[in-house]
């Protein structure tokens, strides 16, 4: 009997590739796609790394597989927006060994800044999606893609989404197959993008979509489930458990392949049941073809476009049932918040105290929008926080910007950061950018990158250093200073933000969760000396309480010491002591 195992969908994923015998992985850290390469290291066979940013990671795989080897590149929804520049040209060029890009879509936005729907990426750039809706099937399905890939010649998508991530599922393991590299074949009509060659791929591509949405209706991954023809759903991934939990005797087209559609497959279907309803998260992508071939059927009419679909959602629309969904249940507020003895809560303490706007950026540092911070004004994507402040600096001039700085961390400035820095310094503006160096990948739990000093495998490698990368753009004045230096940080910004040129602070401290930091020490009021002036209470550190009778309490077991509190009291009512 073959060996089972309980697998979280990321895991089954990096189970898939390593089966399919795959051998080169690169990808950036985003949740909810983070586990996939986190996961795939543990297998030795696969080169596995994290790239500066999700378009490097793409091009390494198409590297990889124009050298002639089954190669996968991973990243969250948005990433895939960074990646879309090679991955449009690669749908024209196709592939040698296979190629997958595993995209991890965010219905509900748990931890993203916009739910776009790769479906509609994968139309766009004329490139198969895939989308399964368990464990297993992440694990066959991606096995499947690096066959398509091969047998049509294309980069293919693996669409998944939060729920299918970070849900488990039973997944029968299997042996890894070996197979041959392809030779490399020297061939610039079909490798070499210049406009004649990729108007002739062009054609390619259209007979490659044509090919599949035939082939669909006897892929083992499209499936009909006939019940009772009364009521028929078309649906997909994690939406097919929603309609098998609810309408159980109902007929199902489950599609696996979601692009393109297997269209020859859904007329058949929609013939045999009365009623027809497509069930599918986001967009309307498979509605609105439907209903361009003529076939009746209902979708959005009924089910919103946004956030995340539910077993409950189906009981309230078709079956009348009164869930409530919508009612605000009467819960605690529980706001987030930056972690007790984050560095960031220190420099934003000390904008707040200058009363300076914060071009934000994607990373744990926004949270420094949220009172009682309320220093990050602004937040668009990776790397957009220089850039926002340089058209801030362009529209409105030099002294407009001597109240803003740009917010970065250093894994998102090695992403997109350096470009738009690079960009001010060339363009001659003003405005002066505060990278935060926690000396991690932290929004996404702790994933090394080019300036940490150790490779996704944990070897040691090179580190970039941030001050000597901003001086070599040009950057005059690059300074750094620890992120708890009160003193320090003030006297900086004063003078930086002064400036009529572009000027860096690297604010320095690592991550307070790093599993190698130690805390010793913590702090402890006294409460004698305490003038019950709230200062202590400003950043917003949660382990920090007042008493009813005006004075301050300190969670020990949250506390890491970190002395912010201390030094913001005037008092000295408060201490460091031996844990």
């Amino acid at each position: 009997m073959a060996d089972q195992k309980i697998m979280l969908g990321n895991e089954a994923i990096a189970r898939g590739a390593y089966e399919a015998g795959v051998k080169v992985s690169a990808a950036y850290p985003g949740t909810p796609s983070t586990e996939i390469s986190e996961n795939l290291v543990q297998y030795k066979e696969i080169y596995c790394e994290w790239s500066p940013n999700e378009k490097v990671a793409v091009e390494v795989a198409s590297g990889a597989s124009l050298a002639g080897v089954r190669s996968m590149a991973c990243m969250k929804h948005v990433g895939l927006n960074v990646a879309s520049d090679p991955l449009y040209t690669m749908s024209y060029i196709g592939v040698s060994g296979g190629m997958v890009i595993v995209v991890a879509d965010d219905p509900g936005m748990y931890s993203s800044q916009n739910e776009q729907d790769t479906r509609m990426i994968g139309r766009a750039s004329m490139v198969p999606v895939l989308e399964p809706s368990d464990s297993q099937e992440a694990k066959e399905f991606m096995k499947y893609a690096f066959d398509l890939s091969e047998k049509y010649d294309t980069p293919v998508i693996l669409r998944t989404t939060t729920r299918l991530a970070h849900s488990q599922g039973l997944v029968t393991l299997e042996d890894r197959c070996e197979p041959n590299d392809i030779e490399y074949v020297k061939n610039v009509q079909k490798n070499v993008m210049m406009p004649a060659m990729a108007i002739k791929r062009h054609i390619h591509v259209e007979k490659r979509l044509n090919d599949m949405a035939r082939d669909g209706a006897d892929m083992p991954i499209n499936k009909i489930e006939m019940g009772d023809t009364k009521l028929g759903f078309i649906t997909t991934g994690i939406e097919y458990q929603y309609v098998r939990e609810v309408f159980p005797n109902a007929s199902v087209l489950k599609l696996g392949l979601v692009n393109p559609l297997p269209k020859s497959l859904i007329e058949e279907f929609a013939s045999k049941v009365d009623r027809l309803i497509v069930f599918e998260e986001l967009e309307p992508v498979i509605e609105e073809q439907v209903k361009s071939w003529g076939i009746t059927c209902e979708g959005k009419d009924l089910f919103t476009r946004q956030g995340e679909y539910s077993a409950n959602m189906l009981r309230e629309k078709l079956l009348g049932m009164d869930l409530d969904l919508d009612e605000k249940k009467e819960v605690p507020a529980r706001p987030p918040i930056l972690c007790p003895g984050c560095p960031h809560r220190s420099v934003y303490s000390v904008l707040n105290k200058l009363k300076i706007h914060g071009a934000g950026d994607i990373g744990c540092y926004t949270l420094g929008t949220l009172a009682p911070l309320s220093v990050v004004d602004t937040c668009i994507c990776m790397g957009s926080s220089i850039s926002s402040l340089h058209g801030m600096e362009k529209a409105k001039g030099k002294d407009y910007v001597k109240n803003w700085v740009a917010v970065i961390g250093d894994s998102t400035f090695l992403h997109t950061g350096v470009n738009s820095l690079m960009n001010m310094v060339y363009n001659q503006a003003t405005g002066t950018v505060i990278i935060l160096d926690n000396s991690i990948t932290g929004m996404t739990g702790h994933q090394d990158h080019a300036a940490t000093g150790k490779t996704l495998q944990g070897d040691p490698t090179y580190a970039v250093n941030l001050t000597e990368l901003c001086k070599s753009l040009g950057v005059n004045h690059v300074y750094e200073v620890n992120a708890f230096d009160l003193a320090a940080l003030e006297e900086t910004i004063k003078r930086e933000v002064a400036r009529d040129e572009v000027s860096v602070i690297i604010t320095k401290s690592p991550c307070v969760l790093l599993k190698s930091n130690v805390f010793p020490d913590k702090c402890v009021p006294i409460p004698e000396k305490c003038k019950k002036c709230g200062a202590c209470l400003k950043p917003g550190c949660p382990a920090l309480t007042r008493n009813e009778d005006g004075t301050i309490s300190i969670d020990e077991t949250m506390c890491n010491a970190c002395g912010l509190c201390m030094q913001l009291c005037k008092f000295g009512a408060i201490a460091k002591e031996a844990k």
